[in-house]
């Protein structure tokens, strides 16, 4: 069964969206003026197979900017897209669309509170023989 000109037309995308989020990454850091983008990480890039459009995601280091950001990329998509043509030489530079995605700061926040909530579980069963004394404690509190 022959399927080998599929993986091949992904593994360009592939490696397109790569090329696409190093440059993008330099372009963004150098080149936008804009003050609500700020610093931020390009999570992926996906290419559309017909190369016409290319999904942006992203995170930031504040999380309250994350939509200021995305609004401001989206609005920088066009000079963007242009100065990566000068890069990329391809035929035609994709369309830019960015996606602000919180999953990565989100899933850390989350281990955060596992962690968390696991040791305190712990401490919780190391504390189970103190009991007594703290009621001792209390009634002497009472008693003074």
């Amino acid at each position: 069964m022959p399927h080998h000109s599929h993986p091949h037309g992904f593994a360009r995308a592939d490696r397109v969206g790569e090329q696409i989020r190093r440059d993008l990454a330099m372009l963004i850091r150098d080149r936008v003026k804009d003050p609500r983008v700020g610093m931020i990480s390009l999570l992926d890039v996906e290419v559309s197979k017909d190369f016409a459009h290319a999904k942006i995601w992203f995170d930031v280091m504040k999380p309250e900017h994350g939509i200021e950001a995305q609004e401001a990329l989206n609005h920088a998509a066009g000079f963007l897209r242009r100065e990566l043509g000068h890069l990329l030489k391809l035929r035609m530079t994709p369309a830019l669309h960015f996606f602000y995605d919180d999953t990565q700061s989100r899933g850390n926040a989350l281990s955060v509170l596992i962690a968390k909530a696991v040791a305190s579980d712990r401490h919780e069963d190391d504390d189970n023989g103190a009991d007594a004394g703290d009621a001792d404690d209390a009634e002497g509190v009472v008693g003074s």
